[in-house]
C-alpha cells in the first residue's frame, strides 16, 4: 500500500484533501483526475490525518490512517460560545485536595485526552511520568524545598521576589506549598536536544488541565517543582527520566476538596489592533 489510497467509487474529485494538506503533497492534475501524491510525498507527510478528516465521502486513506479509524464529528456535542466561555471561565487552580486517590484508569483517560494536543510538524514528542503515591510526592516536594534553601543562600536576587523564604518556613511548619498535598503529579518531559518538545509539553499540559474537570478532577500547575526540576540535580536524578530528557512542566492532580460557586473576573485583554 502506497502513501495514498483512493477509493475511486467514493471519491468525488472535489479537491478538499489537496486544499487542506499542510505540506501540499496531494495534487489534482485536472478536474477529471483523482488525488495523487507529489514526488517525495512519503518523506514530507506528517501523518496529520487532515485529508482523511476533511473528506465527506470517506474516500482516502493515507499513511495507514483509514476513515474507519477516525471518530466522526458529532455536531450535537459541539460547545456553543456561551458554553465554551462558561467552561473556560469556571476553571480553577486547585490547591486543596481530598485524601482519596484517583484510580489509574481515570488518570490514564486524562492522559489519553491530552495526547490530542497539537505539536509542531505533528511529531508528538511529549512523554509522561506519573507519580501516584503521596510518599513519593512528599519526597519530591522536600527536594524542591532543599533547592529553595540553596537559592536563598546563593541566589537571593531570585529567591527574594519569589518568596522562597515563606515556602520554606511553611514546609518547616508542616505545610506543603510546593505540591499542596496533591495525591498525584504528572510530569511532561521530552528530549532536551529537540527544541519543539518544550512547547509541545506546555500545550499538552494545558489540554490536560482543561480536560480534568470533565472527569471530576482538579489540577494546578506545579511551578516551583517545574523550576527545580530544570536546575536542581538531586531532583533531576530523583525523577529518573530517560537519558537526554528534561522535565518541561508538571501538574498536580486530584479530587477537589471544595466546590467553587462563582466565576471571578479577570483583567481586560491587552489588544493592539492592526
Amino acid at each position: 500500500m502506497g502513501l495514498l489510497t483512493i477509493d475511486q467509487e467514493k471519491c468525488k474529485r472535489d479537491g478538499l484533501c489537496s486544499a487542506v494538506c499542510p505540506v501540499r503533497i496531494i495534487e489534482m492534475k485536472d478536474e477529471e483526475s483523482f488525488p495523487e501524491p507529489v514526488a517525495g510525498a512519503e518523506e514530507l507527510c506528517i501523518s496529520c490525518g487532515h485529508c482523511v478528516s476533511v473528506c465527506p465521502h470517506g474516500a482516502i486513506t493515507t499513511n495507514g490512517i483509514k476513515p474507519d479509524d477516525c471518530l466522526p464529528f458529532r455536531k450535537e456535542l459541539a460547545l456553543g460560545p456561551e458554553q465554551t466561555e462558561h467552561f473556560l471561565r469556571s476553571r480553577r487552580s486547585i490547591r486543596v485536595y481530598k485524601e482519596e486517590p484517583v484510580d489509574r484508569p481515570t488518570l490514564a483517560k486524562l492522559l489519553d485526552i491530552a495526547r490530542y494536543a497539537p505539536s509542531g510538524h505533528n511529531l508528538q514528542p511529549v512523554h509522561w511520568t506519573v507519580f501516584e503515591k503521596r510518599d513519593d510526592l512528599q519526597r519530591l516536594a522536600g527536594l524542591v524545598v532543599d533547592w529553595m534553601r540553596f537559592m536563598i543562600g546563593n541566589k537571593p536576587e531570585v529567591a527574594g521576589p519569589m518568596h522562597f523564604d515563606l515556602v520554606v518556613a511553611a514546609w518547616e511548619a508542616g505545610q506543603d506549598r510546593v505540591l499542596r498535598g496533591a495525591p498525584h503529579l504528572m510530569v511532561a518531559h521530552g528530549q532536551q536536544a529537540f527544541p519543539p518538545a518544550q512547547t509541545a509539553c506546555t500545550i499538552a499540559l494545558t489540554y490536560l488541565e482543561i480536560a480534568a474537570p470533565s472527569l471530576g478532577l482538579g489540577t494546578c500547575w506545579a511551578g516551583y517543582f517545574g523550576a527545580a526540576a530544570i536546575f536542581y540535580p538531586p531532583l533531576i536524578k530523583e525523577l529518573g527520566l530517560p537519558e537526554g530528557h528534561l522535565a518541561y512542566g508538571a501538574m498536580m492532580v486530584g479530587y477537589p476538596k471544595f466546590r467553587y460557586q462563582r466565576l471571578p473576573p479577570r483583567n481586560e485583554p491587552k489588544i493592539a489592533w492592526r
